[in-house]
This record gives C-alpha cells, structure tokens and sequence, in this order.
C-alpha cells in the first residue's frame, strides 16, 4: 500500500482547514514522512506560501476537470509522499462534479483516502459533510471540531446528528481540534511561516503558546493518521 492521500475538507470559508492543514502537515513531518502538499485555495494559497520551501507543492484547482486529473497524476507520480490537501472554500462543487476522478482511482493508486473535515458550530457544516460523503463514499472521514469556535460541549448540533452516527458508523472519528492564541496564528499567516520556522523565530511568549498547541494538536492527528 502507497501512502495515504489527506483531504483538509469543510467547503466553507473560515473553519480553519489552513491551520489544520499546516497542523497535519508539520505533524507527518515530524513523524518522519515525506510529504506533497496540495493547495487548492488558487485565489489566496496561505498554506503553499508557508510550505513550499519545505516540501514538495503544487497549487491545484480543484474547481474544474483538469484540476482532478492533476491531482490523481501527483498522488501517482510521488507514490513515496504522503499526499495532503488544502481544499479551498467552495470545494463542494467541484467535489460534487469531478470527486469520482479520485474515487474510483484509488484501488489503481493503491492509496488510502483520509478526511479531515472541519466544522464550526453552524448547520451548514453539517449538510456539506453529507454531500461530501455521497460524493466520494470510499473516504475514511474524521470530524474536527475546531476549538476556535468553543468548547466541545457547544458543538450540540453536531454531537446529537445523525451525521455524527453516519461518520462514526464507517470508523470515523469525532475529535476536538485545539484553539491556537490569535496572536500566534496571525503571526504565522501575515509572515507566511511555517510551523517549523514559527518555532524557531517567533518572540518567546509566541513559542511558548505554539509549543502548548502543538503538544494538544498531535494528539489529535496521531488518532487521525495512518500508519504504513
């Protein structure tokens, strides 16, 4: 088996799939893997802009047909690479339209499909994360209830849904993704750092905030990686 293909998923705008995309990223990292990141986000590519002196990457828009056929080429060309994907904030369509590109490749890849989808506390993250899993149903599909918006207890629309019971029925997990201080995160998008550089060049309070983070998030995406 190949290495696992990652989608940071959630198709809206401003549920945090950067920070958790730089999160996982820099978790396989430090765990040893090889990495090719992916960022769908073609108008305003945050995650590409820290990354891509670190590891191989590519900017892919996902809106249309080619851009599938562009991704399927990478996770076949860089077998070795864990795969991780940026999806952009109106990726349900394109999902919708092309997902079955990557779908049905995925036995001739030999890959694992993994998705993190991040939510916030709102209806509509819900109903896209359905649409998402009838669009490419053969995903593993974890939900990340990112910190940013509250406590885990505030997340009661989805903790009571059936999509909950959906995701969890086919082995999907049901995590709280930590809270990173805002001065700490603007910090790493204004200067377009790395977790890595941010922990190395960042004023002493801001490291101390980002090792705290840190040490919450990986315990997050160690139950959400694979190993192989």
């Amino acid at each position: 088996m190949n290495k696992p293909i990652y989608v940071v998923g959630g198709s809206k705008g401003g549920v945090g799939k950067s920070m958790v995309s730089m999160g996982l990223t820099h978790f396989l990292i430090e765990s040893g893997e090889k990495v090719f990141l992916i960022d769908a986000d073609t108008s305003n590519p945050d995650v590409f802009k820290s990354y891509k002196d670190e590891v191989d990457s590519e900017i892919v828009n996902l809106d249309d047909a080619d851009g599938w056929v562009r991704f399927v080429d990478i996770c076949d060309e860089h077998k070795d690479s864990a795969v991780v994907v940026n999806t952009a904030a109106r990726n349900n369509v394109g999902v919708a339209a092309y997902g079955a590109t990557l779908s049905r490749s995925l036995e001739e890849l030999e890959r694992e499909l993994v998705t993190v989808w991040v939510i916030n506390r709102q209806r509509d993250s819900l109903e896209l994360l359905s649409d998402y899993m009838d669009a490419i149903p053969n995903s593993t599909v974890h939900v990340a209830k990112n910190g940013y918006f509250g406590s885990d207890i505030k997340f009661e629309l989805y903790n009571n849904s059936n999509v909950k019971k959906a995701v969890e029925a086919k082995n999907g997990l049901s995590v709280f993704f930590p809270d990173m201080a805002d001065r700490v995160s603007d910090d790493l998008y204004s200067n377009r750092l790395s977790i890595g550089k941010g922990a190395r060049s960042m004023s002493m309070g801001n490291r101390a905030e980002l090792r705290r983070w840190l040490g919450e998030a990986q315990k997050v995406l160690e139950s959400v990686t694979v190993r192989n």
